[in-house]
């Protein structure tokens, strides 16, 4: 992601000026407070363990299960997109798998638990064409008694 003070004048300012949406305070379907919720991360950032392969444009690559007992050093971003900025991810691992925060909200009771698997998309696929692996990571997540989903569309 470029920063702001790196953009030509205009399209800085167009940003600066961009209206964030509001959203209503009532939530999609019920559930148990925050602080009962069982949280996953699903990423696009195409991300995986470093002992796994990297992702492809071939159909039917779509995913990898990324364990919820992962380090930094282990974790791999192999998004196909030679246009896709990586030194985000590179300086803070944070910022397209924000496992270390889920780790200290669990931790201070925020929220109720860290998912024993994530999940890591490749963006650069065309999202009609994964409804099966879709349905396969929902019930993963049923499987691990996931309620909560920290989507990332990096």
């Amino acid at each position: 992601m470029v920063r702001l003070d790196h953009m030509i004048d205009a399209e800085r300012k167009y940003h600066e000026e961009l209206k964030c949406p509001t959203f209503d305070t009532e939530p999609w379907v019920a559930g148990p407070s925050l602080s009962e919720r069982r949280v996953a991360i699903i990423s696009t950032a195409g991300l995986h363990t470093r002992d796994n392969r990297p992702f492809t444009l071939d159909p039917g690559d779509y995913y990898r299960v990324i364990p919820g007992n992962i380090q930094a050093n282990d974790l791999v971003m192999s998004h196909v997109s030679v246009n896709f900025d990586r030194s985000g991810f590179q300086q803070d691992w944070n910022v397209a798998f924000p496992i270390d925060r889920l780790r200290e909200f669990a931790q201070q009771g925020i929220i109720g638990s860290v998912a024993d698997y994530h999940y890591s998309f490749m963006g650069a696929h065309d999202p009609m064409s994964m409804e099966q692996e879709a349905r396969t990571v929902a019930s993963l997540l049923k499987k691990d008694n996931v309620n909560a989903a920290l989507l990332l569309p990096v």
